[in-house]
């Protein structure tokens, strides 16, 4: 299977957008299935998804390893209990090559546009090297993947260098420079601690504090690798503890937000034995609800920012100069490289604007910033379209265990469609209206709707869009089985289409 021109073609049962955990996992489940009629398109030059993007010093998953890994493919030699990028990639460079997927990768294959063709029931996926055209469409992006860049005025006329996180320059010399730190989310307090010994002098230009917490990391060698490789019934265990300790956050998360004060406790605690400086102290102490804005693990972060050579700015970016910043207290900050740890364009993904349902609408016009699907998944007006990790769709613990659920329901609805010979399906639009619906009311108590923050869980309007209201077993529960009644479906044609001889290749 190869692409070819636009002018012909090259058919598929299924295109996967995307070469991260979400398009790897559908791609081996389709094979296990024994379904082999499909194509991978991956923009970069491997796969990994955000653990391919994202390479800066420090970056590390901040959920367990056993968790943060396949049900189906366990890996007892975890180096540590919390991974670090090239370990996560690396794993995924090894399911790629244990279930033989490298026939069905298109490398530096990125995908203009996908669009669905109403007569013939299809999806058209171009990309610059190829043209393809599918039964069904996996969408696969990945919501930490389009790094997202301030509109800072001035940040175009900057002499310096500028890096964002997701695109690291490893080439860079920081040695002796003045450098800035834009954002304290997640990949600051990741990437802060490795630059901050080697600089000459840091500034971390801070909106917001984050609750960061003590890291429970600890290297897996040894005598958890052998257990874990000889006795595998421990390592699924352990998996299972982790998961329900994670899950124990979410009466606190979603029901109750005065069940999280200890977290809270414990997070102030933390700041207090490691930042001596009152001052400090106070400009690093949050003002709103744990669980709000995502919190964070580090031992490391809180010594970096009381460190003489950094100093923490939290007046406000007002523009940026050919030589530094100047903040909204009135302060120039001379710089020789800005570091930007600004996270990821989540409601304006790139990908929105190129996938087309019925009509010609894009998501980015259907959605206009405010995300909804039904059950995460699947879009009104987009058939044999299944997203992963999509609106609404993330349980507070592993996202793989969210993506395994989807990928299940999706190859329900494969073969439902191949029983009833069904051309396309596409879910009603009061169906997912009732979802949102539900899922707007069940997160309405929810720290993230009621904590004092805004965040990147929340459009424009304050709709949260990313969490599913509840325990992971209630979302793999409802996504157990596809269920045609809240869908329009499409009978085949024998004459326009030609899903026999499509499933047959894909049985």
């Amino acid at each position: 299977m190869s692409g070819t021109t636009r002018d012909d073609p090259e058919r598929v049962h299924v295109a996967i957008l995307g070469a991260g955990f979400g398009g790897l996992c559908a791609a081996i489940q389709l094979k296990r299935a024994g379904i082999e009629d499909f194509v991978i398109l991956e923009r970069a030059g491997e796969v990994g998804g955000t653990w391919q993007a994202n390479t800066y010093p420090g970056a590390q998953c901040d959920i367990p390893s056993i968790l943060y890994s396949f049900s189906f493919a366990p890996n007892p030699h975890w180096s540590r209990l919390y991974p670090y990028q090239e370990e996560i990639r690396q794993y995924l460079r090894d399911c790629v090559r244990h279930f033989g997927l490298t026939p069905h990768l298109r490398l530096r294959h990125e995908v203009s546009e996908a669009r669905w063709d109403e007569r013939a029931r299809r999806w058209h996926v171009t990309t610059a090297h190829s043209n393809w055209r599918a039964r069904v469409l996996i969408a696969a992006p990945g919501p930490f993947s389009s790094p997202s860049v301030p509109d800072f005025p001035g940040l175009d006329r900057f002499r310096g260098r500028v890096i964002h996180t997701a695109e690291w320059d490893h080439q860079h010399d920081f040695a002796g420079e003045r450098v800035g730190v834009v954002g304290t989310g997640a990949s600051a307090v990741q990437v802060i601690p490795r630059l901050q010994p080697e600089v000459a002098a840091m500034t971390v230009f801070q909106r917001t504090p984050t609750w960061i917490m003590p890291h429970p990391d600890r290297p897996m060698t040894g005598l958890p690798q052998r257990v874990f490789d000889r006795v595998p019934a421990v390592q699924r265990l352990a998996r299972t503890g982790f998961d329900l300790v994670q899950e124990a956050m979410v009466p606190g998360l979603v029901f109750r937000p005065a069940l999280l004060k200890g977290a809270e406790w414990l997070g102030r605690a933390h700041l207090r034995r490691q930042v001596r400086d009152p001052e400090l102290r106070t400009a690093l102490t949050p003002d709103y609800a744990f669980g709000c804005k995502r919190p964070t693990f580090s031992n490391t972060y809180y010594p970096a920012l009381a460190a003489p050579n950094v100093q923490v700015a939290t007046g406000g970016i007002d523009e940026v100069t050919p030589d530094g910043i100047v903040t909204a207290d009135g302060t120039t900050h001379a710089l020789d490289t800005l570091v930007l740890a600004t996270g990821f364009r989540m409601t304006g993904h790139p990908m929105f604007g190129r996938i087309h349902g019925r009509g010609g609408r894009s998501l980015r016009e259907v959605w206009q910033g405010e995300p909804r699907a039904h059950l995460g998944t699947v879009v009104h007006g987009f058939p044999n379209l299944f997203f992963l990790l999509g609106p609404n769709s993330v349980t507070y613990t592993s996202q793989i265990l969210t993506i395994e659920a989807q990928v299940r329901y999706l190859l329900s609805a494969l073969r439902r469609m191949r029983a009833e010979r069904l051309s396309s399906v596409e879910v009603r639009e009061d169906v997912q209206r009732a979802f949102v619906t539900r899922t707007d009311r069940g997160l309405s108590r929810s720290v993230w709707n009621t904590g004092g923050c805004r965040s990147y869980y929340l459009t424009g309007s304050g709709r949260n869009f990313v969490f599913y209201p509840g325990f992971a077993r209630q979302f793999r529960a409802r996504t157990r089985a596809f269920d045609p009644a809240q869908f329009h479906t499409t009978a085949a044609d024998d004459a326009t289409d030609d899903v026999t001889a499509e499933n047959s290749r894909s049985a």
